[in-house]
């Protein structure tokens, strides 16, 4: 790599370094033995992330995002910073609670590793940087060390959220499966470069298409299975069928919010580097990939839909909730790119598959971060209210957090006005735009299933006896954090034009005019060679 090309990496780097230096500073303030330090970690999390999202608006509408997409870096980046303020509020408070931090806090010697504060920032900081630096991914060594780092504080988070022993099988459980899934698709990264010769996106795009037009339209088995094993294994990061074995009892056994802030981060990482692997081979995307995005969509959102009907445990609803949404982003996954006007699709703003993806990110974000904030507002006895039972008759004795809960809700569902229903007007418009009619059929007969479940959520609300064990947790961060998820959902839903157009100038590539070229070549070529066929 030549000088002025690191420089220029570098440069696109400030908002991560920013990040890397927030963590840092909170895990050594977090030592400290004076209270007042040690409390301040929080507000060191909050200007960290107040910082870097200065620094990625201060620099849109540069070239210099070491990415194919650099408009799509930017957008992620602002995205993170931005909800990640939200889980920061939600999840004010987690470490405090746990008894060895109580008890170190009491005790007359303090002692410095007993106190997890510190640590809880420091990787909640780390985790979103590493979706970051998934966005800013160029090649696969990259894009495998920020999916890692994506992942890695997220095991240390669930096993530290609660004092119960849920916590620590839920972290076990979420390890080995996520040891498991970076095995499958770093597996595939290395027959990647295999059939490539190279780790850079560029490259690896330049012969993939190579190839793929000297073989009929379709990648070369090495290349295939790459591919293949790629896309399997990182469906665990956005909990797609096979993968999303783990959710469920993961989503249960953390703390609530903690919970909120797996829904969002490493689902957001995994659907960006998603989109990363799909644009090596481009859009249309080759038939045999095109058939198992297709598949693993409809599977991932008719099991978790289903399942979801079955549960009692209202986290656990939302989890099963949470695979339904990863089979929705995968159908604009494979709908593609505005650029399959070319191939015959509609084109706009409703036919950007991926511009839809990102749109849908933030708008599913909200809904579910919101969902758990009300819950993590509510405590049963001296454990979390989670359950059908606990929120039965909320609006009697909570009716603000009743009233947010059925916002939320609404929004999951895809209901107007809220930015649920603009989501999905996206996603639906792309895939049929694309082609994908029986694909659009199959999404909106998932999404009046889930309607059941989520309405069921907010008939308990409202309709059910109060619980007169469920009390308030007093956790005034937790309440703004719902209020303002819940808001934005209304108002984004309303005016969320300037979303829209941000997500849909996101999926221009801006860091070279031969990489456009090369997509646009690329699709025109498919087109081609199906018509011929």
């Amino acid at each position: 790599m030549h000088k002025a090309e690191m420089i220029q990496k570098v440069a696109g780097l400030w908002p991560e370094i920013v990040m890397l230096i927030g963590a840092t500073a909170c895990l050594f303030i977090g030592l400290s033995k004076g209270k007042g330090p040690r409390r301040s970690t929080p507000w060191i999390a909050a200007s960290t992330l107040v910082i870097a999202a200065l620094m990625v608006c201060n620099k849109s509408g540069t070239t210099d995002e070491p990415a194919a997409l650099a408009g799509m870096a930017g957008y992620i980046k602002l995205a993170v910073a931005g909800i990640g303020l939200i889980l920061l509020l939600v999840a004010a408070g987690v470490p405090n609670r746990l008894r060895q931090s109580l008890d170190a806090e009491t005790a007359k010697t303090f002692e410095p590793g007993d106190v997890m504060t510190g640590e809880f920032y420091a990787f909640f900081l780390l985790s979103l940087t590493g979706v970051m630096l998934t966005a800013g991914a160029g090649d696969l060594v990259w894009l495998f060390l920020a999916l890692e780092l994506t992942s890695l504080p997220t095991y240390v988070m669930v096993a530290t959220s609660r004092d119960r022993v849920e916590a620590q099988e839920s972290a076990v459980k979420y390890f080995f499966l996520g040891a498991l899934s970076a095995a499958i698709f770093l597996y595939g990264f290395a027959l990647i470069y295999g059939a490539t010769g190279s780790t850079e996106f560029t490259e690896i795009t330049r012969i993939a298409q190579e190839q793929i037009a000297a073989n009929g339209g379709t990648p070369p088995g090495l290349l295939l299975m790459g591919m293949v094993l790629a896309i399997v294994g990182v469906c665990f990061k956005i909990a797609a069928v096979p993968m999303h074995f783990y959710t469920a009892d993961v989503y249960e056994g953390a703390a609530t919010p903690v919970t909120a802030f797996l829904a969002f981060v490493p689902k957001t990482a995994g659907a960006v580097a998603l989109i990363l692997l799909l644009s090596l081979v481009g859009w249309p995307l080759p038939a045999p990939i095109a058939s198992l995005i297709w598949l693993i969509a409809v599977v991932t959102m008719t099991l978790g839909n289903v399942l979801g009907l079955l549960q009692d445990n209202v986290k656990r609803v939302l989890a099963y909730s949470s695979i339904a949404h990863s089979g929705y982003i995968l159908v604009g996954l494979l709908a593609g790119p505005a650029v399959n006007e070319a191939a015959g699709g509609t084109g706009g703003a409703l036919g950007d598959g991926i511009a839809a993806v990102l749109f849908y990110l933030v708008a599913y974000g909200l809904g579910t971060i919101a969902s758990f904030a009300i819950l993590g507002c509510l405590r049963a006895g001296d454990r979390e209210a989670q359950t059908y039972k606990h929120i039965s008759g909320l609006h009697k004795n909570h009716p603000f957090l009743a009233a947010l809960m059925l916002i939320s809700v609404l929004s999951l569902v895809g209901l107007p006005p809220l930015v649920g229903f603009l989501g999905k007007i996206y996603l639906i418009g792309s895939a049929y735009g694309a082609g994908y009619t029986i694909l659009v059929v199959i999404l909106v007969l998932n999404s009046a299933i889930s309607a059941a479940y989520y309405l069921r959520i907010a008939s308990a609300c409202y309709f059910g006896e109060p619980d007169e064990s469920v009390v308030s947790a007093g956790q005034f961060p937790r309440y703004a954090g719902a209020l303002i998820a819940a808001t934005l959902a209304i108002v984004l839903g309303i005016v969320g034009n300037g979303l829209v157009n941000a997500s849909r100038n996101a999926t221009t590539p801006t860091q070279s005019a031969d990489t456009g070229h090369l997509v646009q070549q690329t699709a025109a070529a498919t087109a081609t060679t199906t018509q011929i066929d």
